[in-house]
């Protein structure tokens, strides 16, 4: 909501006055509240910002504390840059609400209609919230004010904390900032209210006070009050950016390896004395820590295990699949890759893997410091595994890139 004037410029029609006057002495710190640190700057900050975020164009009057008015500045001019000269006024509170209310009005321009009061300590209100008050203030001509539902059952209490009656909430509702008035409303509600005024606690009650009508607007949850430490965590906690995702990827393994005389089986890393035959191998044959490797270097895109571990290598004759394991893990840790976990079916007529399935899965997750899971079947009689005469793996992974 904009007009032009005569050099060309837009000139607003919305004012939004932010009262930041407040001492904020609930929320402690040291300095006045909308001047407490969140997120890396400041709640007048991320309050003005909502402001200068919004579609419609906006007079902004800042209300400040007398001893803060240069920090206010500074914070306009970092959200605002060049426009702030132009769109923005820094005006000194006084010692109640309404005074720096009825400061901030007092420095409205004259090409306004329309006037928000927005509290500076409702630093997450939405954009949008803005631009649905304003247009509904000059669609119905009357004071708007944001509300949400009271959820929760209501008791009066006595100074003493006891309990004396429980209040219907129908119709009940909790006032949120910003509250949209035509501007001859609300600056003729201040002038009839007067003194009075300062006994009201928003703008609302003022207008209404003075014999204007008001009507309520659905609210915002983010729309909240900062008013101690825990609300100030609260907003800190929103508008922290979120962690990047890690990148994850899926890899499978397959690996066989043929029964042979006169070896120790060697199988998921855990050894079968009771077994008459080992798996024939350039290592120890352990097929299933074999697909392992394998899916952990094809989710990453490393290579595979004949790549990284060759059969030609002398150093790797007889090395258990603990080995491969280890150095496998490792060798992703040095390339920014963790794993998070793996899955493997163990393809055999013997050993059977039901008994030490619990082991098995203990015995390779400490390896790879990651959940791994096991599963055991038969092809039927088909093929090496089916006669009887090898062991075979498949194995998936899931890794993420740190």
């Amino acid at each position: 909501m904009s007009m032009i004037d005569g050099s060309g410029a837009a000139e607003p029609l919305v004012s939004v006055v932010v009262v930041a006057a407040g001492a904020g002495t609930r929320l402690g710190g040291g300095v006045p509240k909308a001047f407490a640190p969140l997120a890396g700057s400041t709640i007048l900050e991320a309050a003005i910002a909502a402001v200068h975020r919004a579609r419609t164009l906006a007079q902004l009057v800042v209300v400040a504390p007398h001893d803060f008015l240069a920090e206010a500045e500074e914070a306009v001019r970092h959200v605002y840059g060049e426009k702030h000269e132009r769109l923005v006024t820094v005006v000194r509170g006084g010692t109640e609400r309404a005074d720096s209310v009825a400061a901030g009005l007092g420095a409205v321009a004259p090409s306004v209609r329309v006037v928000l009061v927005h509290d500076a300590a409702r630093a997450l209100t939405p954009p949008d919230a803005f631009d649905t008050v304003a247009g509904l203030v000059v669609k119905l001509g009357c004071g708007i004010v944001p509300v949400l539902p009271v959820q929760d059952t209501v008791k009066r209490l006595l100074p003493d904390g006891e309990v004396v009656d429980t209040l219907d909430r129908t119709g009940l509702a909790l006032a949120q900032t910003p509250q949209g008035f035509p501007r001859e409303m609300i600056a003729t509600a201040y002038e009839v209210m007067g003194a009075a005024a300062a006994g009201y606690t928003d703008d609302a009650a003022i207008v209404s006070a003075a014999g204007n009508r008001v009507v309520s607007m659905p609210g915002s949850e983010l729309a909240f009050k900062i008013t101690v430490a825990q609300d100030l965590a609260r907003a800190e906690a929103i508008l922290r950016p979120a962690p990047p995702a890690p990148e994850l990827r899926t890899g499978v393994g397959v690996d066989a390896h043929a029964f042979a005389p006169d070896v120790p089986l060697m199988l998921a890393g855990v050894a079968w004395p009771e077994e008459p035959e080992g798996l024939a191998g350039h290592s120890d044959g352990d097929a299933v820590c074999h697909a392992i490797v394998d899916a952990l270097l094809s989710a990453t895109g490393l290579g595979d295990i004949g790549a990284i571990f060759g059969t030609d290598d002398p150093a790797l004759l007889g090395q258990p699949g603990a080995f491969f394991l280890r150095e496998t893990t490792a060798y992703l840790e040095r390339h920014g890759w963790t794993v998070r976990n793996v899955a493997v079916e163990i393809v055999a007529c013997r050993p059977r893997i039901g008994p030490r399935r619990e082991e098995i899965e203990a015995a390779l997750s400490a390896l790879l410091g990651a959940p791994v899971t096991v599963a055991g079947t038969t092809t039927d009689g088909l093929g090496l595994t089916g006669e009887g005469r090898g062991v075979g793996a498949i194995a998936t992974a899931l890794v993420a890139r740190r």
